[in-house]
């Protein structure tokens, strides 16, 4: 039976109050400066002192502005970093928008899909009820952003720049799901009047080049031939005529992207570690690269990543970004801020049980391009974050290795670094199914 809360347990919360001599004290700090602030704890600034024992030079920051971007601009910035060390472009980028734009085109078409798929289901099943609560959004995975240029390749960003809408994303995200919506009331109503299939897909034939022509009207048109006109650091001048977005990739990156594979660390039950995974529902390209994870210690996770940047590449990876992170000094750390001592509440969870209860999830994609060895172990990580300059050390923020520990779930690595065993599950492997709504299915 459930029980009230009672006239007596009010009050003797409020004595046990009364009789703490620094209640009002710490009441009307909280109350006018904000928990996390009354929180912090200023010491952790010299612990983050950004100073490294492995440093690579990357150049400028890159800024997503008010778009939820953050995994693509990573994933090309590692690219970059790569093009920029071959052809002496230290500034040059990348065109965000030019991914961004087959990725909402084609998570339109996956959406689709996945609405034919469950048509048989009541509109208050949990899949269909989680189509519909984000028919997409600006977020992705690793395996998604190589799923496009795979397909598509990639540009420069002087030949496809930035526009409002890619930059502050809420008006086209809004605009675009509500006709996703509106198209998935029609499909089901299609299937449910067993309408033939040559008449659906004309119908969604339609749907497409609607949504072809909006993302058009909002992003522009993305090229399919262009010449590439730059000088490099060093002034000189230099012009490539005719290329196309598959052909620039292959000369300016020529990465094999099936060499680039995801791993994550999640210490729960459901997920023994050394196998794969992947997440149903989740990708962009229909029949495209799928997402596929290879779970390990945080002991393994910690060393691919250091052996990569040994190797001198930086490394894609996904975090929790809110967690015990000051965001204007640029710092993440566990330390940073004390909200068991403020309170005198134990808050303490353990990573699984964060992510089985709802705690934490990974909201957001970075770069590391470097870390702080001491003895062999590392102690902090160098961060290229991608909110622009004005936020941590010029857009470069600081990751204390706890924090890596706590809130960190997946780097990209070259499969090269793997120990064979691992290689061997990562390749071969058939990856267990999660449910769409796991949490290692979470879009940065």
């Amino acid at each position: 039976m459930s029980k009230e809360i009672t006239a007596d347990q009010t009050a003797r919360y409020q004595q046990a109050l009364a009789a703490d001599p620094t209640a009002k004290v710490l009441e009307r700090a909280v109350s006018h400066q904000g928990i996390l602030a009354t929180s912090a704890d200023y010491a952790s600034e010299t612990d983050m002192t950004p100073v490294f024992s492995i440093d690579l030079d990357t150049g400028k920051v890159a800024n997503q502005k008010q778009s939820g971007r953050c995994w693509m601009f990573a994933a090309l910035n590692t690219m970059r970093h790569h093009l920029a060390d071959l052809f002496n472009l230290s500034d040059f980028e990348l065109s965000q928008n030019y991914t961004n734009f087959w990725d909402k085109f084609e998570k339109a078409n996956y959406f689709y899909e996945n609405v034919l798929a469950t048509a048989d289901q009541p509109t208050s099943s949990r899949k269909v009820a989680f189509l519909m609560a984000t028919p997409q959004q600006d977020g992705g995975q690793w395996d998604m952003l190589c799923a496009i240029i795979e397909k598509y390749g990639i540009v420069p960003k002087s030949v496809m720049p930035e526009t409002y809408n890619s930059s502050k994303s809420s008006e086209l995200n809004s605009t675009l799901n509500l006709k996703l919506r509106k198209d998935a009331v029609t499909l089901r109503k299609l299937v449910a009047d067993k309408t033939s299939d040559a008449d659906i897909a004309a119908a969604k034939d339609k749907m497409l080049g609607e949504v072809y022509r909006l993302l058009s009207f909002s992003l522009g048109e993305p090229v399919s031939e262009f010449d590439f006109e730059y000088r490099d650091d060093d002034k000189n001048y230099h012009i490539d005529k005719g290329l196309t977005p598959k052909s620039f990739f292959d000369k300016y990156v020529n990465w094999d992207l099936s060499d680039y594979v995801s791993i994550i660390n999640a210490p729960t039950d459901d997920k023994p570690y050394n196998h794969t995974y992947t997440v149903e529902m989740l990708g962009n390209v229909v029949n495209g690269r799928q997402v596929k994870h290879l779970n390990v210690t945080m002991k393994d996770f910690k060393a691919l990543a250091i052996k990569q940047l040994q190797a001198g590449q930086s490394v894609w990876f996904g975090c929790d970004v809110g967690q015990s992170s000051e965001r204007q000094k640029g710092i993440m750390d566990t330390k940073f801020y004390d909200k068991d001592a403020l309170f005198n509440i134990d808050f303490s969870t353990t990573k699984a049980e964060r992510l089985d209860y709802g705690e934490s999830m990974m909201t957001h994609a970075m770069v590391l391009t470097g870390v702080d060895l001491v003895d062999g172990q590392p102690t902090k990580w160098k961060v290229e974050n991608s909110w622009g300059e004005k936020v941590g050390t010029k857009g470069y923020f600081v990751m204390s290795d706890a924090w890596m520990d706590e809130y960190c779930y997946q780097v990209v690595v070259n499969k090269q670094f793997l120990p064979d065993d691992l290689k061997k599950t990562q390749e071969t492997e058939e990856p267990t199914v999660l449910a769409p709504w796991d949490p290692m299915g979470a879009l940065a």
